[in-house]
């Protein structure tokens, strides 16, 4: 199948509620819109993780990450400007009613990124909301980088496998600014300068 033919199967799959999995510049994930209830629990039980865990959501935009983030600080933006298309996950507040409460982890936060990669950037931007994007695996499993890697078990899961290149093969950095200064719970493919956090 042609990527153009399967990028529309893909959006019409998300808009229908179904779960994807799907290549990004970091990593294969595995993801639903962030507006179904009923496919973010199904996408928590099919990847056995907690709900109060919280997951990682891909936007396509920085204008669609501010409509999801509540009052952020302003490094959010200087990290966002600086880093966005890219391998950074930003936490920040968000805006509760707007984020069912398995993607925040129960908090009052969100982790957001804006993928480096056109699959999932024009997946997002055709169905015109948010996806989630934990790598597609089993939770505590190994995050799979190229498609060969991609476990058997969990894609006879889903409704759609959208074949692709992980080019940055490596996972993101992930940022709280929630706290100040803020805090690198994961150090990966973005290696942030000092100037970066003290701000």
């Amino acid at each position: 199948m042609k990527q153009n033919d399967m990028l529309e199967k893909a959006v019409k799959v998300f808009q229908s509620g179904g779960i994807i999995i799907y290549p990004t510049d970091t990593a294969f994930g595995i993801g639903c819109r962030i507006d179904s209830k009923e496919s973010v629990d199904r996408l928590f039980k099919l990847r056995k993780r907690s709900v109060d865990h919280a997951t990682p959501v891909l936007v396509s935009s920085i204008d669609m990450a501010r409509t999801y983030f509540l009052n952020p600080p302003k490094v959010v933006f200087t990290l966002m400007e600086k880093y966005w298309p890219g391998a950074l996950t930003i936490i920040s507040f968000c805006d509760s009613h707007k984020v069912y409460s398995p993607i925040r982890g129960g908090t009052g936060n969100i982790g957001l990124r804006m993928p480096n990669h056109k699959i999932p950037l024009t997946l997002i931007r055709q169905l015109g909301v948010p996806i989630l994007g934990p790598s597609a695996n089993f939770h505590g499993d190994k995050t799979p980088y190229v498609y060969e890697k991609l476990d058997a078990r969990l894609t006879a899961l889903v409704d759609l496998v959208v074949p692709g290149t992980c080019v940055v093969k490596q996972a993101s950095t992930v940022v709280d600014c929630t706290k100040n200064p803020v805090v690198i719970v994961r150090t990966g493919a973005v290696q942030l300068l000092e100037e970066d956090v003290y701000i």
